[in-house]
């Protein structure tokens, strides 16, 4: 992309509609076809200097004129069919004098689609009221800044969906909880970038998973701080594969490279590592592959429910029948 005056917008605009103007060129031109994906924000305020709210409103008018639109996990990218005559210069806000009626809950909800297809890094209280059409300041009159403005994301995404009541014993129940879990994180990959084991979210609609895993737990005659302890391993294993989802999207957003184009352009310094000598083991394992070892997370995320489960079992259901009645009081 180029800063351009002429067809791509007048000198004397605001950025945003000379972003506007560039990207629409390209997609009457034919250079952006229908499906493919347009500058994210974070390349276009790198590209044209200008902060990523600038770059959220060009985008937010260009989804307005039914131009682009917004795909999870792809990012933005040009609709299917171009309308034969966008308006010009159609702004994201409401007509002079008016503003559309703000609530926690649009600006929750545009919170999140910002995150959804941009990525958390893209997130910023102007951004979200450029997406809204509102004045910059008008959504810190609901929330008071973009830490709030995450913690309400996130009980708002974990409250999407519950564990479906599941009968059977408590590892029929654990597995419930965890592929719960983990589609809400394939559905919003951010959440895992927020929040720690040590320093967890306090959410009630996260609680209201972990309420789940430890019912299963209990009554089984675990200690408290075993119990705990389950739980934490358990949540840890679902959180700790899904913070790659949100990784890897960055990395590709930043480097234009997908998964497999990253690793490509890495094969000469791979094959030297395994001709080394140096690494025997891993030299056979890696040259055993056909076709190169694909990285499954669904696949990982199901393998490791599995085996915890399986090294569970015996803690879990033997626990209760070690400690016995225990003597009678004196």
């Amino acid at each position: 992309m180029t800063q351009t005056t002429g067809a791509a917008g007048a000198a004397g605009d605001p950025p945003y509609l000379r972003i506007v103007a560039s990207i629409r060129r390209r997609i009457a031109d034919g250079e952006l076809a229908p499906g493919d994906r347009v500058p994210s924000t974070r390349r276009i305020a790198a590209e044209w200097g200008v902060a990523l709210a600038t770059a959220t409103k060009a985008l937010t008018t260009l989804r307005l004129e039914g131009l682009v639109e917004a795909r999870p996990r792809i990012g933005t990218v040009v609709a299917g069919s171009t309308p034969a005559a966008a308006p010009a210069r159609r702004r994201p806000s409401a007509a002079p004098g008016t503003e559309p009626e703000l609530t926690v809950e649009r600006i929750v909800r545009a919170a999140v689609e910002i995150a959804d297809a941009e990525g958390l890094a893209a997130l910023s209280m102007r951004g979200v009221a450029a997406r809204l059409g509102v004045a910059p300041m008008s959504t810190y009159r609901y929330v008071p800044g973009k830490e709030e403005l995450i913690l309400l994301m996130a009980d708002a995404a974990y409250g999407e969906e519950f564990p479906a009541d599941a009968a059977g014993d408590w590892r029929a129940r654990i597995e419930v909880g965890g592929r719960t879990l983990w589609g809400l994180y394939r559905k919003h990959p951010w959440l895992a970038r927020i929040g720690s084991l040590t320093r967890p979210l306090l959410v009630p609609n996260l609680l209201v998973h972990g309420e789940w895993m430890l019912g299963a737990l209990d009554g089984h005659g675990l200690e408290p701080t075993a119990l705990f302890d389950i739980h934490v391993l358990l949540y840890s294993h679902v959180h700790g594969l899904a913070a790659h989802l949100e990784l890897e999207a960055d990395a590709e957003a930043t480097t234009g490279q997908s998964e497999d184009q990253w690793m490509d352009s890495r094969a000469p310094v791979l094959r030297e590592l395994v001709d080394s000598g140096r690494f025997p083991t891993f030299a056979k394992v890696v040259g055993s592959f056909e076709d190169g070892y694909d990285l499954r997370l669904d696949a990982l995320f199901e393998l490791g429910l599995r085996a915890l489960l399986d090294g569970l079992t015996p803690v879990v259901e033997g626990s209760g029948r070690s400690r016995g009645p225990g003597p009678a009081p004196v």
